[in-house]
């Protein structure tokens, strides 16, 4: 199924089906695990090969125009560039601390209270650590201390 294909109201990510669970099925089983390792690996081969694009089209695209605005044009564009492979850079690395987890057969459980966080939170993101509540708290109190 093609990326951003949509199956019973939930997006594929990086083009794996989202997990079907079945009644009475124990909580983060070896199926479970192995589905969700299978969707961050292709996730994080998905990034590494746009990092690689990015690198490619850079090298190939790096012209000294004579012109300054042709060339601030272009250090624009590769700014903004760099600042999306920074971005696309931490999230592999939050997908190898999730696979990580996987391995350690730690995954799925929330990190602040030790609850299940579920398999739809999962399916939307994979890397979640924290269950919907404790992640809704977090962000309530990140808002008060910026504010």
């Amino acid at each position: 199924m093609p990326e951003g294909t949509k199956k019973l109201g939930v997006l594929a990510i990086a083009g794996v089906e989202p997990y079907q669970e079945k009644a009475g099925e124990e909580y983060m089983n070896t199926k479970q695990r192995g589905h969700f390792k299978l969707i961050l690996e292709a996730w994080r081969n998905q990034l590494r090969e746009e990092v690689d694009r990015t690198l490619t089209h850079m090298q190939d695209e790096a012209a000294n125009f004579p012109d300054p605005v042709d060339r601030a044009a272009q250090e624009e564009e590769f700014s903004l560039e760099l600042r999306a492979r920074d971005r696309e850079r931490k999230l592999i690395k939050k997908i190898e601390k999730t696979l990580q987890k996987i391995e350690e057969d730690d995954f799925g459980f929330c990190d602040s209270c030790g609850i299940e966080i579920g398999i739809r939170r999962l399916e939307a993101r994979p890397t979640a650590d924290q269950c919907i509540d404790c992640k809704t708290l977090a962000e309530i109190k990140e808002k008060q201390m910026a504010g």
